[in-house]
């Protein structure tokens, strides 16, 4: 077993089959939740909707607003035959990077529906698809794709049209993702109302999620110490409202492993938080944290470069522990799964708590 496997092995973690969620909790925020205190090393089991409970005072939580784009579609070539494709990321309003599971015919067209799509090339196999004048990518894909769900819910019980509405925050936005910024789909116009009412502050950033998040890590990925490329972006309000309660001392606690990357990018850029970019930024064990100080979370699959980005914030031992707990206590895994919340190591002892589990 080489170094590569050894790391691999190393973030893996037993759990029944049935622990998988193929369907998210109804409502929203009776999703289960697993809090953790790191200062005291202490568990509670709740759920999301009693998460002011468990947050420190004056805590700013961001957020991701992106949306997920119903990515895959079915395209059919001049000759008949049909070739499944997946959206990637835009390339311009009218046209878009996408990987087909089949050779599209380079120079020509292929029709979705009634529109025909031009065919360039990409880089690294991809294909650079044109839509025609007065035609979105957003509105070719909203009309004929399919949400792009990962593997593990090949046999979700839901219809597409469920799907649509519940792989989906209810609070996204910005058009752009391949997967959904899972930790958020637990929260409800009643659950944001909560927050704010008791003092905590809602903010908002966007990182489009890309194929990367579904495939393995790979060997190279971390001699580089770099994941897959993604777009985010903080605008100006959201930066200064950070940036002040960072000086303020006062908590910020990231919605999902994205906002962190997307935090932790714009911090690395040593400008100020304002402004996008692109990101390969590969947080694990070793990283220290410029913004980001807890995080909620969803339960990753094993082996993941997820686990690892939890993992430098807490540990891998105390990481997988946790997970043991979890799964011994029949919480739900993955993408439609209950979550956790890692306090911050500080201020933690004035959360207000129920009884622990």
């Amino acid at each position: 077993m080489d170094s590569f496997e050894r790391l691999l092995e190393s973030y893996d973690y037993s759990f029944p089959p049935d622990a998988v969620a193929l369907e998210p909790a109804s409502p929203r925020d009776s999703a289960r939740l697993l809090v953790f205190d790191p200062s005291s090393g202490r568990v509670v089991l709740d759920t999301y909707r009693h998460l002011v409970r468990h947050l420190p005072p004056n805590s700013c939580l961001v957020f991701n607003e992106t949306k997920v784009l119903p990515a895959r579609i079915e395209v059919t070539k001049r000759s008949g035959g049909r070739a499944r494709v997946l959206f990637l990321r835009r390339s311009g309003r009218n046209s878009f990077f996408a990987l087909s599971d089949r050779k599209l015919p380079v120079g020509e067209t292929v029709r979705v529906g009634r529109t025909d799509l031009r065919v360039g090339t990409g880089a690294g196999g991809e294909y650079r698809l044109s839509v025609p004048e007065g035609t979105t990518v957003t509105e070719l894909l909203v009309r004929h794709g399919r949400m792009p769900l990962p593997p593990y819910l090949k046999k979700t019980p839901l219809f597409e049209r469920d799907v649509r509405r519940k792989y989906q925050t209810v609070f996204a936005r910005r058009s752009g993702s391949v997967a959904a910024p899972t930790a958020s789909l637990h929260f409800t116009p009643r659950l944001l109302k909560s927050l704010r009412v008791a003092g905590h502050e809602v903010v908002f950033v966007t990182l489009h999620v890309n194929l990367g998040t579904f495939q393995p890590l790979q060997p190279d990925q971390v001699r580089a110490g770099e994941l897959h490329e993604e777009s985010y972006e903080i605008g100006s309000k959201a930066a200064r409202a950070i940036e002040r309660v960072k000086k303020e001392g006062r908590p910020v606690i990231a919605v999902g492993t994205t906002v962190a990357r997307t935090l932790e990018s714009a911090a690395g850029r040593g400008s100020g938080l304002a402004g996008g970019g692109m990101t390969r930024l590969f947080v694990r064990p070793g990283y220290r944290f410029r913004v980001v100080d807890g995080l909620i979370t969803n339960f990753h699959v094993p082996k993941s470069s997820l686990l690892m980005l939890v993992a430098a914030l807490v540990g891998r031992e105390t990481l997988l522990g946790l997970y043991r707990r979890a799964v011994a206590a029949g919480f739900r895994l993955f993408s439609f799964g209950d979550g956790m919340l890692i306090l911050p190591e500080r201020s933690v002892e004035k959360a207000q708590r129920p009884d622990e589990n």
